[in-house]
């Protein structure tokens, strides 16, 4: 029973998430509220109301070297990646899309750049690894917990890369973030505590806003 309300809730989320970024298209800050109240609301509520508790909010230190040398890696690929790309493919899609779409524009990228590396990477952590992963693995196996929030967490991102790149970019991207979400789940699994994955996500975002500003330029 448990093991169904997260997987319901989870999708759910993602699902209300996905009609807010490809359909509605409000505002930024609207769609980062939106997204807070989803991925922090709907889990409290369920530990609230069940046996299960947020013990992966503790604080563990171990890792935090490893962390850091792999999150400068990850940012050297992405980062490599885009310089090896950027000539086959065109992004220049990507600062107009966020532009018309949520008001994201060269003026307010910092501040947003900001939210997305330190708060939106704790709460998309918080949400799919702590609730989605290594909640669900102790009410289901270890194996559909990985697939199920690698999956969940790639294809939650697809309805905001609408119109900003074509169809190969995409699915690269999709299976990138698959990938990465099955590494951020060993993370966590080892440590058990999601601050360990949370700082190579930030890495990861630090990458992607710095080929956001160099695209604004």
């Amino acid at each position: 029973m448990r093991k169904n309300i997260i997987l319901f809730s989870v999708i759910f989320a993602c699902v209300i998430i996905g009609i807010v970024d490809g359909i509605i298209q409000p505002g930024y800050i609207i769609k980062s509220l939106i997204k807070i109240v989803l991925f922090l609301l709907i889990p409290v509520i369920y530990y609230g109301f069940s046996k299960d508790s947020a013990n992966y909010l503790k604080v563990n230190k171990k890792g935090i070297i490893i962390a850091i040398s792999f999150g400068l890696v990850i940012y050297v690929v992405i980062i490599v990646a885009y310089l090896i790309f950027k000539n086959i493919f065109d992004f220049s899609a990507l600062t107009k899309s966020l532009g018309e779409t949520t008001g994201v524009n060269k003026s307010n990228f910092i501040w947003v750049s900001i939210y997305i590396s330190f708060v939106n990477s704790f709460l998309e952590e918080f949400f799919f690894r702590g609730f989605a992963f290594l909640t669900l693995k102790n009410l289901s196996s270890r194996r559909f917990a990985y697939i199920f929030s690698g999956a969940v967490f790639a294809l939650y991102h697809i309805s905001m890369m609408i119109g900003w790149f074509g169809l190969p970019v995409i699915l690269i991207v999709v299976a990138g973030l698959f990938a990465g979400g099955l590494i951020f789940n060993r993370f966590d699994e080892v440590y058990d505590n999601i601050y360990i994955s949370w700082q190579v996500h930030m890495f990861a975002n630090f990458a992607i806003n710095t080929i956001g500003f160099i695209l604004f330029q």
